[in-house]
């Protein structure tokens, strides 16, 4: 399997983590129980400071990347946006969460200083950056020059 493609695909049956290319022709299977797996995951893809490089930085497509903190009232207001652009945006941008209280490597390589902060990055660079909470309109505003 190519690193650095596709997306990270929960089983609803075992609970197993899956990296899904985007293959049409082929029905993806759970690697551990051999279930078939939705097509799509509505969620966010939870990147850490061990696995940033596989899934920011070696990623084929552009990430928008959320760092923030639970205990921040913004982000929680802007989570659901997250979360629905991770489901419209599947196989053309990957979105991505970083707790920064749990993650501090990155936050300080990315000098963020106000959460929540949504860094958009490609080949591995920061291509742009949108502070505070957003709108839908106005992040993907944002993204669409990224977006092939």
């Amino acid at each position: 399997m190519e690193s650095g493609t596709g997306q990270v695909v929960q089983c609803e049956k075992c609970g197993a983590k899956n990296r899904v290319t985007d293959r049409p022709s082929r029905v993806a299977v759970c690697g551990r129980c051999k279930e078939p797996l939705s097509a799509v995951s509505a969620k966010p893809l939870i990147v850490t400071d061990a696995s940033f490089y596989r899934d920011v930085e070696s990623s084929e497509l552009p990430v928008l990347l959320d760092m923030w903190a639970a205990w921040c009232g913004p982000c929680r207001l802007i989570a659901p946006t997250i979360d629905a652009l991770a489901a419209e945006l599947s196989g053309k941008v990957t979105v991505g969460k970083m707790d920064v209280d749990a993650n501090p490597r990155t936050a300080s390589r990315y000098g963020v200083q106000s959460i929540p902060t949504l860094l958009i990055l490609v080949n591995g660079r920061e291509a742009n950056r949108l502070v505070g909470v957003q709108s839908k309109e106005a992040i993907m505003a944002r993204l669409r020059e990224y977006i092939q």
